[in-house]
């Protein structure tokens, strides 16, 4: 019999990242993007951490103001509603943040690289661009079938990769739908991988449609019940973006000094997902949920 994988998020986070992390998040880009594993890593005091990740939207910003961050690696970084963010940019410009530039794919390439066990990826990207510059995973290769030169993009093995996604059973295996974005590349080619999830189903609801089951349950490390664990960026079927949230985190971080009041209120004054969802108040929540459902036709498998 299978072991349970069920967590409180303190306890995952504690177990199964470390100082000195390489963490994949943000792997859906601007969507299922798992904010309270990512104010968790805040409240635990996660130091020099490597944060890995297409677009992060406003989380990496919110763990770099936090002052948790040695390094980024990834396409983008920023508020996609209000374009740069600040606390990332007081770190560039200060030096106290290295940054491994990327496009979308040559992230994709290396993830998928790492998800397969092989070294590196050969691809037709990013050639004649700045990226080689300023990233040493990427190199250029003569094609050994047609001549052609082409780009080689190292493999990334994340530490670990932490998603969020709308249901999971306690042995780890998980449901996502709508843009999976790298997770999947990402989940593989982690050494550990955490779910938060807003709903934790029996084994027998997942087995049902086991072609969306994101990665194998054997694979994860843990799993987390984390209600609203993605808010303010979309979760399908349960909840919308919170526009205005992430119009708020612009003002509330263009200095330091605000940036620090907002953690206070958001991230360190947090407990537990009960604690978060009475902070956003009934109200709000009933404005964002998902109030019609467009649910897919179910599927025969036979007997």
């Amino acid at each position: 019999m299978a072991e349970s994988k069920l967590l409180p998020l303190s306890e995952a986070i504690d177990r199964f990242v470390s100082d000195g992390s390489s963490i994949a998040m943000g792997l859906a880009q601007e969507t299922l993007i798992p904010f309270a594993a990512g104010h968790e890593l805040i409240r635990r005091k996660k130091q020099c951490l490597t944060l890995i990740g297409p677009i992060s939207d406003i989380l990496f910003d919110q763990i770099i103001g936090a002052g948790c961050v040695r390094k980024i690696r990834a396409a983008w970084v920023g508020n996609v509603i209000t374009g740069s963010s600040y606390n990332f940019r007081r770190a560039v410009e200060s030096g106290a943040l290295e940054m491994e530039d990327h496009s979308n794919l040559t992230l994709a390439m290396a993830l998928r690289a790492g998800a397969m066990g092989v070294s590196f990826m050969p691809a037709r990207t990013a050639l004649g661009s700045d990226l080689f510059k300023t990233n040493t995973c990427l190199k250029t290769m003569t094609c050994p079938f047609s001549g052609d030169t082409l780009t080689a993009v190292a493999a990334l093995r994340p530490d670990v990769s932490i998603v969020h996604l709308q249901r999971a059973d306690e042995f780890g295996n998980a449901h996502a739908w709508g843009n999976l974005g790298l997770i999947r590349d990402a989940c593989m080619a982690s050494r550990h991988i955490i779910i938060t999830a807003e709903e934790i189903v029996s084994r027998e609801i997942i087995s049902r449609d086991p072609n969306r089951v994101i990665t194998p349950g054997y694979r994860v490390s843990a799993v987390v019940h984390a209600p609203w664990g993605g808010h303010p960026s979309p979760v399908p079927g349960y909840y919308n973006r919170d526009h205005q949230g992430f119009l708020d985190y612009r003002t509330a971080s263009k200095t330091p000094q605000a940036f620090d009041d907002w953690q206070k209120k958001w991230v360190l004054g947090i407990r537990n997902w009960k604690d978060y969802t009475k902070l956003l108040g009934d109200q709000r929540m009933a404005a964002l949920a998902i109030k019609h459902h467009d649910l897919s036709e179910p599927v025969d498998y036979g007997y």
